[in-house]
């Protein structure tokens, strides 16, 4: 396994990320080769950490002004061993093969919990969409889609949203496969209702989240009622994860941009998150503008240069890091512990450094990862990719009660997994060995290929 991961390092020393990923899921799924002698004989290692295909290209696209731009496209499909390739499009500055990479691998063992046949691959570009006008972002996810059209399909990989890419990239850059493929196919997931999307899609990472919280809590005989909560983003999983803590008793006192962050005693109610929405999904404005409206709050803008983040400073009784990958770090661990936090959700990709994450075990912090916590969003992926298929569309209710009993599913996996294997009660453990060995099996039957 140290060999493995030392090739891995020595082949891409930059994919920082992607190393990190790697190194998480060779640690906890050690007891399972230990047991399983093939695994080793067939490279399974080699294979699972190396992409059956890597896609870069470039994408030109021209502003309002009439200046041409040049940005990058990258898919990664990773591996298909499960059904057809299945991630989301990033399309955020900080994009980088390395990234992409990483968060195609982490996809990978999060569809295979999720129950359903989806293989893992993730895409995107390092174009901003922020602060660009609707023509420019057509005008680039046209261009986009330009390339990637070639590359994907309902059978071989369904790219979704990610950070920076909502209902408007995904309209665009359907409308573009749409005229050059001739064809109205389920190629996308996250539309809109009126031509294929699904019921709950858009809450689906930050509801799903919480069911798989609201079931670690039940492992204490605990419930969300009374349970004050710290969540940062403010996008798509933010929201929704503080709507469903909201719904089950909780109250949530933080939302965060990369700015800084808001921190509100009295909680996010319902106006109060409703008003966050419009501020983000619509105005497209800062958090910041949320103390204009509600001058009790307290907007603390975030230091670059400091070494931790005080929003997890507060105390409380819950986490959620609901923004982008590595926000927590060993002194963000160490002040959650002392704010009382007994539970951390990620509902971000990878939002804990490991020495965090260890920190956070030493003390008997309950502890989500992302592949598992954050699964809801692909799982109704796949739930929108089935009633494509049939041309249904199911109801809000049935679509819910599917999600619920996912991530319920996905909590017993991980509890059995670590059982079966001697890390009881260690989520991360549990969600790596579980997703691993399915996907492992999976390449085994079919061959060397």
């Amino acid at each position: 396994m140290e060999k493995a991961i030392e090739r891995i390092r020595d082949k891409d020393p930059e994919q920082q990320e992607f190393h990190q990923a790697v190194d998480e899921v060779f640690t906890s799924v050690k007891p399972v080769l230990d047991r399983n002698f093939e695994f080793r004989q067939q490279a399974i290692l080699e294979r699972i950490t190396e992409p059956e295909r890597v896609i870069m290209f470039r994408v030109p696209w021209m502003d309002d002004e009439g200046q041409v731009h040049v940005n990058r496209g990258f898919r990664v499909e990773m591996n298909s061993a499960l059904g057809p390739y299945k991630g989301g499009l990033r399309f955020h500055a900080s994009v980088n093969l390395g990234i992409i990479k990483f968060l195609a691998f982490e996809q990978v063992f999060k569809n295979s919990l999720t129950t359903l046949s989806m293989g893992g691959g993730k895409g995107g570009s390092d174009f901003d969409p922020k602060g660009k006008s609707d023509n420019e972002v057509m005008r680039f996810c046209q261009s986009f889609m330009a390339e990637l059209y070639r590359h994907i399909g309902p059978n071989t990989d369904v790219p979704a949203g990610d950070i920076g890419v909502g209902a408007r990239e995904i309209g665009y850059m359907f409308g573009m496969y749409k005229k050059l493929k001739n064809e109205f196919t389920g190629v996308l997931t996250g539309k809109s209702l009126a031509w294929g999307g699904s019921l709950i899609r858009p809450e689906a990472t930050g509801y799903g989240a919480v069911y798989f919280a609201a079931e670690m809590l039940q492992t204490k005989g605990e419930t969300f009622e009374g349970k004050s909560c710290l969540v940062s983003g403010s996008g798509n999983v933010a929201q929704f994860t503080t709507e469903k803590i909201n719904a089950l008793g909780g109250k949530v006192t933080t939302l965060s941009d990369s700015s800084g962050y808001v921190y509100d005693e009295e909680g996010f109610d319902t106006a109060k998150l409703n008003f966050v929405k419009e501020l983000k999904n619509i105005k497209r404005g800062r958090i910041s503008e949320y103390v204009q409206e509600y001058p009790k709050a307290e907007y603390i803008r975030v230091d670059p240069s400091l070494d931790y983040n005080p929003l997890w400073a507060h105390s409380a009784d819950c986490a959620f890091p609901c923004a982008t990958q590595n926000e927590i770090n060993t002194k963000d661990a160490e002040h959650l512990i002392a704010g009382g936090v007994g539970l951390i959700c990620e509902g971000a990709n990878m939002p804990t450094l490991p020495d965090a994450v260890d920190i956070l075990h030493e003390h008997n912090i309950l502890f989500a990862p992302g592949k598992a916590a954050n699964a809801g969003g692909v799982a109704v992926s796949g739930l929108e990719m089935a009633q494509n298929s049939m041309r249904l569309s199911w109801p809000r209710q049935e679509v819910d009660a599917r999600l619920k009993h996912i991530m319920k599913s996905i909590h017993k996996t991980c509890l059995d997994a670590g059982t079966e294997y001697g890390v009881e009660g260690n989520y991360v453990a549990g969600a790596n060995i579980a997703s691993f060995v399915k996907v492992v099996n999976a390449m085994l039957d079919q061959g060397l290929v």
